[in-house]
């Protein structure tokens, strides 16, 4: 297998001081590969990027409904959040309309991401807790399905879990890859992630784009997850985060989803594609910037919108006095050939 091409680089003065490498896939509305960049046909694990997906059963099986769960509750599923209040009341609002709570959450306790938060915990008392993980609300979604579907909820995350297997059958149906046995880890909040193909990943999510070839019922979920992600971009992530900030800047044209490791993925319903990303080191820095510069070059944004979008492509780097000393860019070549691409 060939290096994967540089993709980032991270200048200081006038100079390259780091390299990222990655790949890069584009399907179409057609499930049809229309762009590659490196390796897109090895497996990877898209953690977290995949979170509509997994919570695609919980929507078109009808427990969402069942539940009355909101389109904010259906976003918060989706999410990888801060852990800020409006995240956690929103968790606690899915599990008691399901007849849970906090101790049946299987995600693991985790401190809240800002400062201010982690601080009003300490303030009144309390330690971080099952509901304050970032994967909360995806697990209360599940939680909510196991409920729905009538099964024991206990165990709710294991791979041979009914809530699992109908999550596996549900994105092997979407990517069409076989999500096999020998290619599962076990994420950081306890739940399987199955790795498949970049290529697959895309195709997946330019059906989340479009809904074509899926069927109607399938369709109609999917465009509501992806339209309630859209509505409240802030459930999605949150305060000063990557997707919650691009996804208010592009609007309803740009839905985008993080996943640990420098994985994204993405659809965009004007244009109908579907992508999928993933830096080799892991970087978060390099997989914001190739997506924000996909976004550009492939979401059909109007003006406003890209001038809005374009500085998270070329965001800087600044000194602990806040100056700027250099900057983070998508390599011109690769910046190059997407553009060339989507003409």
């Amino acid at each position: 297998m060939s290096a994967s091409p540089v993709v980032v680089e991270v200048t200081r003065g006038p100079l390259v001081e780091s390299r990222h490498r990655g790949a890069l896939a584009i399907a179409d509305a057609k499930g049809r590969i229309v762009f590659t960049l490196g390796d897109t046909h090895s497996p990877v694990y898209p953690r977290s990027a995949v979170k509509a997906l997994q919570a695609l059963p919980l929507v078109e099986d009808g427990g969402a409904d069942a539940f009355g769960f909101t389109p904010a509750e259906i976003a918060l599923a989706c999410s990888s959040h801060n852990g800020e209040p409006a995240h956690v009341e929103a968790a606690r609002s899915m599990l008691a309309k399901a007849g849970r709570d906090e101790s049946d959450l299987e995600c693991g306790p985790q401190p809240p991401a800002r400062d201010e938060d982690r601080c009003a915990l300490r303030q009144a008392g309390r330690v971080p807790g099952r509901i304050h993980n970032n994967c909360s609300g995806k697990h209360a979604g599940m939680l909510a399905l196991a409920v729905h579907m009538g099964v024991d909820p206990k165990g709710y995350s294991t791979a041979d879990h009914p809530v699992q297997r109908r999550v596996r059958q549900a994105m092997q149906d979407m990517t069409g890859a076989a999500l096999s046995a020998d290619r599962c880890g076990i994420d950081g909040c306890s739940i399987p992630t199955w790795a498949a193909p970049l290529d697959a990943w895309a195709v997946a999510f330019a059906r989340v784009a479009t809904g074509e070839g899926v069927g109607e019922g399938r369709a109609a979920a999917l465009k509501r997850i992806r339209e309630a992600c859209l509505a409240h971009p802030f459930m999605v992530a949150g305060s000063g985060r990557f997707c919650t900030l691009l996804m208010q800047r592009a609007g309803p044209q740009a839905f985008v989803k993080t996943g640990a490791e420098g994985v994204f993925c993405a659809a965009f319903p004007e244009t109908g594609l579907g992508v999928a990303l993933k830096i080799d080191d892991g970087a978060s820095r390099a997989s914001e910037a190739l997506m924000a510069a996909t976004v550009l070059a492939c979401a059909g944004l109007n003006d406003s919108q890209k001038a809005a979008v374009a500085p998270m492509a070329n965001p800087p780097v600044v000194n602990r006095m806040d100056l700027r000393v250099g900057e983070i860019r998508v390599a011109a070549a690769v910046r190059d050939r997407i553009a060339a691409a989507m003409r």
